[in-house]
């Protein structure tokens, strides 16, 4: 999976979360995963909808209630939800896992292995706005999961961010992914 999958995937709240569920067994039916997961019927609707449309999550095709489809995962489904279950355990808090469901968090975490450079980040997720990338780097080093340094071997002084506890280990999961 390369990062403007990733990119996609990430862009619903609740993505990685329905992914993980389903791998660790809750029913995929829709009231067990929604009562799971704690979010909104609109949020999570559309997460599931998302989810069927990149091809990660299909309607089970067996016999059960047409109003009320249950949902299994793909193939591709089943290496994506090993990951977003990967992902889910090393945020480990309720308040960590709430910086996960912003769009960008994982995907920046993604490219922070090593120290890199904000226009290096940018440039790797081609999609992103400036004022995005910023406000996903700073909620991250306020998180303690980015640590930005100063590079002043250079003529110009100059900050690089690189993954560090938490966010270290959500990019190792992902560094699988990729």
């Amino acid at each position: 999976m390369d990062i403007n999958t990733l990119v996609k995937l990430t862009s619903r709240a609740w993505s990685l979360n329905i992914l993980a569920l389903l791998l660790d067994g809750v029913p995929g039916r829709q009231a067990p995963l929604l009562s799971a997961t704690n979010a909104s019927r609109t949020a999570f609707t559309a997460s599931l909808a998302h989810l069927v449309a990149l091809g990660l999550i299909e309607k089970n095709p067996g016999h059960g209630h047409p109003l009320r489809p249950e949902f299994r995962l793909t193939t591709n489904g089943v290496k994506a939800a090993a990951i977003a279950s990967k992902i889910v355990t090393a945020a480990g808090s309720e308040i960590d896992t709430g910086l996960l469901r912003k769009s960008w968090t994982v995907p920046v975490l993604a490219l922070t292995g090593k120290p890199r450079r904000f226009s290096t980040i940018r440039s790797g997720l081609a999609v992103i706005t400036d004022r995005a990338l910023s406000s996903s780097l700073h909620q991250l080093e306020a998180q303690d999961w980015i640590r930005r340094d100063i590079d002043t071997t250079g003529r110009m002084a100059f900050p690089t961010y690189n993954a560090v506890n938490t966010g270290f280990e959500i990019n190792r999961a992902v560094d699988l992914m990729l």
